[in-house]
């Protein structure tokens, strides 16, 4: 049995009644200690807020899979949405596997979105999340299987840490007006 770490802030019942179907799974959103590590065949992070160590990355068993809702090499670290309507930078989701930088890994898929205004941050922010869940639950065997070839990033892309918004977001925000 297919034993899965799940990564992330919250719990999302839709994602954890996927993976329970694929086999047994542990969530967290604390930070993890890298010798539980080994007792997963699989690790996804979704909306984890913690930096994996290459300790961590080192004692998988596979590479660890991340869902970042940009569309890679853009806008990677924190609050993706915003910076892409904030920068006119490609919008979209990535799944990707981890390496030692930030949201820097080889891509497994991506899908571009568009957005039109009368999005808001949140209403943005909630199509990009139904999609990579889609896009994830659509390819999870095939990701699992190793029939996706992960693919370099190309081009510099952009990062962002939460210290580069000034001020909280407000979600109700259109999209227009960033």
């Amino acid at each position: 049995m297919m034993k899965f770490l799940y990564l992330s802030e919250q719990y999302n019942v839709k994602f954890m009644s996927f993976l329970k179907e694929k086999g047994e799974v542990n969530w967290t959103r604390k930070k993890i200690n890298p010798k539980i590590i080994v007792d997963f065949n699989w690790v996804i992070s979704y909306g984890y807020k913690h930096i994996l160590s290459r300790e961590i990355l080192k004692n998988s068993k596979n590479n660890v899979i991340n869902l970042h809702i940009s569309y890679l090499p853009h806008n990677r670290g924190a609050d993706p949405n915003y910076w892409s309507f904030k920068e006119n930078t490609p919008k979209g989701v990535t799944i990707h596997f981890i390496d030692e930088g930030i949201d820097t890994g080889p891509i497994l898929i991506q899908k571009l979105c568009a957005f039109d205004k009368s999005h808001t941050l949140k209403s943005s922010y909630d199509l990009l999340k139904e999609t990579i869940e889609t896009l994830f639950f659509d390819n999870f065997d095939n990701i699992i299987n190793g029939k996706i070839k992960p693919k370099p990033q190309v081009g510099k892309g952009s990062m962002h840490y939460k210290k580069d918004l000034k001020k909280p977001l407000n979600y109700n925000t259109k999209v227009n007006k960033i």
